[in-house]
């Protein structure tokens, strides 16, 4: 199973991205996706999940800016970006509880990281 990302890049405060990540792979079901991100000296924090059924969460610092969404045809969850601050640099993770057989339990995957630079 592989998670790849695509949509990182520069731009000024303000301004928009939109970040995607597909799975794929061996893939029997993926329960909930997410996004977490790691700014320079600072832990791995979650941005934003949905489940399979829609429900999502949104860290405070990020709720009313940030929208996360999925695909679950595609195996694709998207975080759309909006009013992006300087504080909003860092790498950004895909992550997915999958399953990929029957007889064994879910467990998590990582995407590589993309970068996010807010720049003031």
């Amino acid at each position: 199973v592989q998670l790849v990302e695509s949509g990182g890049g520069l731009v000024q405060a303000g301004g928009s991205l939109r970040l995607s990540c597909a799975a794929s792979g061996t893939i029997l079901s993926i329960n909930t996706m997410g996004w977490y991100r790691q700014a320079p000296g600072k832990e791995r924090e979650l941005v934003a999940s949905v489940t399979r059924g829609g429900t999502t969460i949104y860290a405070d610092s990020v709720k009313g800016r940030f929208t996360i969404s999925r695909d679950n045809a595609k195996n694709t969850v998207y975080l759309q970006m909006n009013s992006l601050k300087p504080e909003d640099t860092a790498v950004y993770y895909c992550n997915a509880d999958i399953i990929v057989s029957m007889w064994l339990p879910s467990r998590d995957y990582w995407g590589q990281g993309t970068q996010v630079t807010v720049s003031s």
